[in-house]
């Protein structure tokens, strides 16, 4: 009874094998690819990148708290080549980021990040991590996800804050990303 069984798990086990190696062959093999460059979120004057859009009722920023805890943000930031506003727009990042401790500025981010210029235009990757914004530079975010050449992305982000504004909450945040897709 044991040669059947035994058969049968062969067979499956080769079935298995063949169906990754065709759904490898369908994807192309992996590619890393290294990206470089800079967040503008504005959450101050006329026409703000990032806006509250839920809060609990004591939650109200203040001077060295600009983004108190519990607060949502819908955010639509600019990706640019510099940090200076006035550099060229690579892309955009839309989604949104809530404030997630009591104390200091730590940030859970949920955000496309698409680039709308060069080799890569079209093609998104997808941030879903904690930012813990007080531990400075070299945090490191989790990339969980692609579209277009960035299809089933993986891999991380290194930001480094360029400029903080403690009173109004704007940054400026340089990202180095090193992406593993398909």
């Amino acid at each position: 009874m044991r040669a059947p069984s035994l058969f049968f798990l062969t067979v499956l086990l080769l079935h298995i094998s063949i169906q990754c190696n065709a759904a490898d062959s369908q994807l192309g093999s992996e590619k890393v690819t290294n990206l470089h460059f800079y967040l503008h979120d504005t959450l101050s004057g006329k026409d703000p990148t990032a806006v509250p859009v839920a809060r609990a009722e004591n939650a109200v920023p203040k001077p060295d708290n600009p983004v108190p805890f519990s607060t949502i943000y819908v955010v639509d930031d600019l990706l640019t080549e510099g940090p200076q506003r006035e550099s060229k727009v690579v892309g955009n990042a839309q989604g949104m980021y809530i404030s997630t401790t009591k104390k200091g500025l730590s940030l859970v981010l949920g955000i496309d990040f698409e680039l709308t210029d060069g080799p890569y235009k079209g093609s998104s990757f997808v941030v879903y991590s904690r930012n813990p914004v007080m531990q400075g530079n070299g945090r490191e975010l989790a990339i969980v996800g692609g579209r277009g050449l960035f299809r089933m992305a993986r891999g991380f982000a290194l930001l480094q804050t360029v400029y903080l504004d403690n009173v109004n909450g704007d940054a400026i945040i340089e990202y180095n990303v090193t992406l593993l897709h398909h």
